[in-house]
């Protein structure tokens, strides 16, 4: 809560105030459409927000209204009569249901310092809330929990093998990702190296998150779930001044395994949203962080083998390059390597006699008892037909069910030990540039609707919109709220969450923020007004339902229902990332076209820290390719993509759509 304001709202985001009156549009700045903080000329005669242009100026070079050139230099303070109209202009106090005062907006912090009974009663809470939990943050960042728990609650999904070991799991991500760029080996001339070289290092760890208000957001953005090609719940982004942001140990990129004790790296992107936005005081997250990369030696294996079962497996390729499907680890507690996934319709799985976390001892005779997952990858690729596996179970394990993540696991490098599904179809590419043949719309559809409504011409339309091809995500306009008090509200057509096409004829797909509000504005002075709307529906009526309140953030709809989107109204943009000799592009994908699922997206899956992918900050989870380097994706299985990644030496040009995570 914002001591000046009284009101939540991001720290470096403008303060936030209730009015008394309606204020003059002379003083509403174009930017945030609200009254002027700290006003800002332009040489061109027009009025913003210190902070809204200041933050528009980051990307842009020209006025909002007019687009006239404009920099940081050629703007300045608005004339002290400009300021003294905006300081004096009366505001309630935001504690309205104990303090019924009104103020002039300058006078509002001093209220709220000395005079407000409500804001000092917060005030007092908030300390005591304080001190139990300022000692927890003390303690020293080497002690974060690892103890992980020994029952799940839901049943383990893909990363189940490095939820259940003890201490921090090492994972190889030349393996342990269908469809992995690998970050950290590249194909050399020295290939009787490999197995000598780095890994990419990752650990599992418990965080506890505490909230000093149990209901508020914990400030980050996710993508991913068990009905899309990602599977798993990673991270997106981290809000500045959140609360996650305010821990610091949760970075983009992280795997969330674990919301209190419940597993959720096998569940749907809606269940996960709702685990991770239930209220609570503390919450406890697990969490598949990479460290980077790692040249630490296995450990000695210190595990009895005296109770396990030692198992003889023959899997037989129809040629050298077809991949077997199967994810192998390694842990930082036991030596060796281990099977944590087997790719649904991969060889291995359909053979039926590897299980995940089977211990593999020997490949076609060659001890692997303290070898790593690149030396199997090593052999397993060079093998060309019969690959003889020699592998250690613990009685009771079993085969688990597969986990529908849609994921191919092909791999671009030398270290891969699996692979998609054997390729067998014509490349479909004859589809519009960047165009999909086809939406993917697993849970989701979109349905387009015509709105035709009789309105009085002073009636507002009562609705709020977000998005515009100006966001950083390049959205399309949406709905954000259907007001009470306008005709959209009584007609009830328009729901929050509706992509806006067009307004009386008037195109709005390709319109900026500013743009389409001023269409809006104009149009909704007619007698008649005809609306064009996608609404995107939910196939799944046992969803949870995520319609809850949510503080100092505006609404916005879930990452997976813009996956439901028809391609005309994705945004493409390009990014470019260039790299050394010795380097890898630093990035994991899953999807891809495959016999059992036909043709889906490319995600971003991974982006490792340190590498091109990392430095250039553009790309991000979830992130779809649909070109590389002018190429559609379209109708490739990742056998074919991963190649033409790894063909660019040193620099390759991605074009993505990007979609925001779902905030939690």
């Amino acid at each position: 809560l914002c001591c000046e304001c009284g009101q939540f709202h991001l720290l470096l985001d403008n303060h936030l105030y209730n009015f008394q009156d309606e204020v003059d549009d002379e003083l509403i700045c174009h930017i945030c459409l609200q009254p002027l903080l700290q006003p800002m000329d332009t040489p061109c005669g027009h009025t913003y927000c210190f902070k809204c242009l200041e933050n528009f100026m980051q990307e842009y070079n020209f006025c909002p209204m007019d687009r006239k050139k404009l920099s940081f230099q050629q703007w300045h303070k608005s004339s002290l009569l400009v300021r003294n109209l905006l300081d004096k202009l009366i505001v309630f106090c935001p504690f309205k249901a104990e303090c019924q005062q009104t103020m002039q907006r300058c006078e509002l912090e001093a209220h709220l310092q000395n005079r407000c009974p409500a804001f000092k009663k917060y005030k007092s809470e908030l300390q005591r809330k304080k001190n139990p939990i300022s000692k927890g943050k003390e303690d020293p960042p080497t002690k974060v929990e690892t103890n992980m728990p020994k029952d799940p609650e839901v049943p383990s999904g893909g990363l189940s093998l490095v939820a259940e070991s003890s201490a921090a799991a090492v994972v190889s991500l030349g393996t342990a990702e269908p469809g992995l760029v690998n970050p950290a080996f590249e194909e050399t001339e020295e290939g009787e190296n490999l197995p000598q070289r780095t890994s990419l290092v990752a650990e599992t760890t418990t965080i506890e998150i505490h909230r000093e208000d149990p209901e508020e957001e914990l400030g980050m953005r996710i993508v991913g779930g068990k009905d899309t090609p990602l599977g798993n719940i990673v991270v997106q982004e981290v809000l500045r001044d959140s609360v996650i942001a305010a821990d610091g140990r949760i970075a983009p990129g992280d795997h969330i395994l674990e919301v209190n004790g419940v597993n959720i790296s096998s569940v749907t992107h809606c269940q996960a949203v709702s685990f991770l936005r239930h209220p609570g005081p503390v919450l406890h997250l697990m969490v598949l962080q990479e460290k980077g990369f790692s040249n630490k030696t296995a450990q000695q294996d210190s595990t009895s083998a005296t109770s396990r079962e030692v198992i003889h497996v023959t899997l037989i390729k129809r040629d050298r390059s077809e991949p077997l499907g199967i994810k192998l680890i390694r842990k930082t507690d036991e030596a060796g390597i281990f099977i944590l996934d087997l790719l649904e319709g991969g060889l291995a799985a359909k053979n039926g006699k590897l299980s995940r976390n089977d211990r593999v001892l020997s490949i076609n005779g060659q001890d692997l008892r303290q070898g790593t997952p690149e030396a199997a990858a090593q052999i397993i690729q060079t093998t060309e037909s019969r690959v003889n596996f020699v592998i250690l179970r613990q009685p009771g394990v079993q085969l688990s069910e597969p986990v529908e993540d849609g994921s191919t696991s092909n791999n671009s490098s030398s270290s891969s030990s699996n692979g998609g599904s054997p390729v067998h179809h014509r490349r479909r590419l004859d589809q519009n540039h960047y165009r999909r043949k086809s939406n993917y719309q697993k849970g989701y559809i979109s349905h387009e609707k015509t709105v035709a409504i009789k309105k009085e011409p002073k009636e507002s339309l009562g609705i709020t919109i977000g998005g515009g091809r100006d966001n950083k995500n390049k959205l399309p306009i949406y709905v954000t709220s259907v007001q009470p008090i306008g005709c959209l509200f009584r007609d009830g057509r328009i729901k929050r969450g509706d992509v806006l096409l067009s307004i009386n004829g008037i195109d709005l797909t390709h319109l900026n923020y500013y743009e389409a509000v001023s269409a809006l504005k104009s149009n909704a002075a007619s007698h008649s007004v005809v609306l064009k709307a996608l609404e995107i529906l939910s196939l799944n009526s046992t969803e949870p339902s995520l319609d809850i309140k949510e503080q100092g953030f505006s609404w916005s709809p879930l990452w997976i229902t813009w996956l439901g989107l028809p391609s005309y109204l994705h945004c493409c943009q390009d990014i470019v990332l260039s790299k050394g000799n010795l380097e890898s592009w630093g990035f994991s994908i899953v999807g891809g076209f495959e016999e059992s699922k036909g043709n889906q997206p490319f995600f971003i899956k991974t982006i490792v820290p340190g590498t091109p992918a990392f430095r250039d900050r553009k790309l991000k989870c979830g992130d779809e390719i649909v070109a590389v380097n002018g190429v559609p994706a379209i109708g490739m299985s990742n056998s074919e993509l991963i190649p033409m990644l790894k063909e660019q030496r040193n620099k390759v040009t991605l074009t993505v759509v990007s979609w925001p995570g779902s905030l939690v």
